[in-house]
């Protein structure tokens, strides 16, 4: 029998980290080779990790809530000392013959720590402190402690409010005779003291608001209510966020760190706003054509199993105007300092989830009609809030569309996702007045609102872009010339 480590492998784009979710198995454990061990978080998706041998699980090296680097070995397991492929180290591993690494502790990143089929990244050095060592005991938990994201979806109902910790008094100076001194200028009745006892409330700390600055029955009230426990105000989906991080003392502040797909979006909206130069153009509509075509589509024994709405015949004008306008489907290649020309149409689709934001798309979205396009637009969304999403799924994506009218809301200007050379917003769609064919008539009105990196197109091609969005949403029978 040897032990053998497995080292957190890059599950593909070149990601540096990932967070360990939850485990599936525990020490003593068997195992065999492509059982799922481990749930992990990376900067895109959730991953499942299968065993790369069949054994016994001897020790988990890392714990559950905690973000490793690719390379850093998660798990031991007790494999049968055979020669054979199963139970024998990855080929490439750095590990010695007792499953330890080779001496001089060094690894091969660009061979040793990824899974088969996943690909791997070039060995490079970094600046950055590693999170946790291998091998090395798991840092002391410091109070208030972190609460796993994995444990509050079990723990937790989806609509628990998130009580913050009282506040608590501030110690007593070190000075004892300044303590007292202090503590024999406040004014205050027995019965008032007794209360503030009661309550928890040191009578240093409340503010005096009776004659001669006398505590009142009411500022010690005022005070124990203040510091009393409070629920901030959030959306269910914020739980696992919230859940993450670390009240403050006196209970006003919750402190999370930023990571995985948060911490990749917050990096990726900055590279795009300082590297585009971005561009907005908006245009009010009359989509009472597309409310009718979409209410027809309901009623359809063909789009009986799948959700129709005024999201999709804005997918499929976008596609239409792609193709009336090619050059807007390119990308900026800075390094080459070339234009790169898609003769391909990757439609992403921005869906906020439970874990922020994520932008997958639907691959070849150009060869679709209308039905496979709501499949693949009604699939696509199912996975991303599911927290499913794969890495391919977000990757080489052309254009963008937002759904900002979900939330009600009538514009925006949306930022480029990285790589991309526009980005349509779709706003609410409202009953307003609106003058057609000579009188003023309720209708069905929205506002388009386009974001376009002007290195790759001028205004006038933004402005013909929307402006062909727009006469699909105006009149889908434009769809049928165009198509």
């Amino acid at each position: 029998m040897k032990t053998q480590r497995f080292p957190l492998p890059d599950v593909g784009e070149g990601l540096t980290e990932a967070e360990i979710v939850e485990w599936q198995v525990a020490v003593g454990d068997t195992v065999e080779v492509n059982q799922t061990i481990v749930e992990i978080e990376t900067a895109k998706s959730l991953v499942d990790l299968p065993s790369p041998w069949t054994g016994t699980v001897s020790a988990l090296l890392v714990e559950a809530g905690t973000t490793v680097d690719v390379g850093t070995p998660i798990i031991e397991i007790t494999v049968p000392d055979t020669g054979d492929s199963v139970g024998s180290a990855p080929s490439g591993s750095a590990a010695g013959s007792d499953g330890a690494p080779a001496a001089g502790g060094a690894q091969d990143e660009s061979s040793g720590s990824v899974l088969v089929g996943y690909g791997t990244v070039e060995a490079k050095a970094s600046g950055r402190r590693r999170r946790h060592q291998a091998g090395a005991p798991a840092p002391a938990p410091v109070a208030p402690a972190p609460v796993a994201v994995a444990e509050t979806r079990a723990a937790a109902p989806a609509a628990a409010p998130v009580a913050v910790a009282p506040a608590r008094a501030a110690a007593p100076a070190s000075d004892t005779g300044t303590t007292t001194a202090a503590r024999a200028r406040v004014l205050a009745k027995p019965p008032v003291r007794k209360l503030a006892k009661d309550l928890g409330v040191d009578l240093a700390g409340v503010h005096a608001s009776g004659p001669g600055g006398i505590v009142t029955r009411e500022d010690v009230v005022a005070h124990a209510e203040r510091s009393s426990v409070r629920t901030l105000t959030h959306y269910p989906d914020d739980e696992p966020w919230l859940a993450s991080g670390v009240v403050s003392p006196d209970g006003r502040q919750t402190r999370v760190p930023v990571r995985s797909v948060r911490k990749r979006t917050a990096e990726a909206m900055v590279a795009s706003a300082f590297t585009a130069p971005h561009v907005t153009v908006l245009h009010s509509i009359d989509v009472t054509k597309t409310m009718k075509l979409v209410a027809n589509l309901r009623e359809d024994r063909d789009f009986a199993d799948v959700k129709v709405t005024p999201l999709l015949v804005a997918a499929k004008a976008i596609l239409l105007a792609v193709k009336r306008h090619p050059q807007i489907n390119a990308s900026w290649d800075d390094a080459a300092q070339e234009i790169v020309y898609k003769h391909y149409v990757n439609l992403g689709i921005a869906a906020a989830t439970p874990r922020g934001l994520v932008v997958p798309n639907i691959k070849d979205a150009h060869t679709l009609d209308l039905l496979g396009l709501a499949k693949a637009l009604a699939g696509l969304t199912a996975t991303a809030r599911a927290g499913r999403t794969s890495v391919t799924d977000m990757s080489d994506g052309t254009i963008t569309i937002t759904n900002l009218g979900v939330f009600g809301i009538d514009t925006g200007t949306p930022i480029l996702n990285p790589g991309e050379a526009g980005i349509l917003a779709f706003g609410a769609i409202r009953k307003q007045p609106w003058v057609h064919k000579g009188k003023v008539k309720p209708r069905w009105v929205t506002q388009l609102s386009f974001s376009f990196d002007h290195r790759l197109a001028d205004g006038e091609l933004g402005a013909r872009f929307i402006k062909d969005v727009a006469r699909v949403l105006e009149e889908p029978a434009h769809g049928l010339v165009w198509g």
